[in-house]
């Protein structure tokens, strides 16, 4: 699955694909122990899809309200810090 087509899918749609690939990947891990998996690239396909579904539920989760609220506090530092700074140049006068 393309990064394009992991982005138009719901966040729990992307858990539950998640979910579904680690299972794979565990079950092909036991057939490649067992000698059963014949495709061991199959393994390196699988970690690579679970990290790229990961990647993108994260992007998705930051870029709702988390954004806003980052912003905000920055905003709130920034003016923390210059009114503190105002006050610690007048009190040495």
């Amino acid at each position: 699955m393309k990064s394009k087509e992991w982005r138009d899918l719901g966040l729990d749609e992307i858990e539950a694909k998640a979910g579904q690939l680690r299972s794979e990947l565990f079950t092909a891990r036991i057939r490649k122990e067992t000698g059963q998996l014949e495709n061991t690239a199959k393994l390196r396909t699988l970690r690579r899809e679970i990290a790229r579904a990961e990647t993108i539920l994260s992007e998705q989760q930051v870029s709702g309200s988390d954004r806003k609220s980052r912003a905000a506090s920055r905003r709130r530092a920034k003016t923390i810090r210059k009114s503190s700074k105002g006050q610690r140049q007048g009190a040495g006068q």
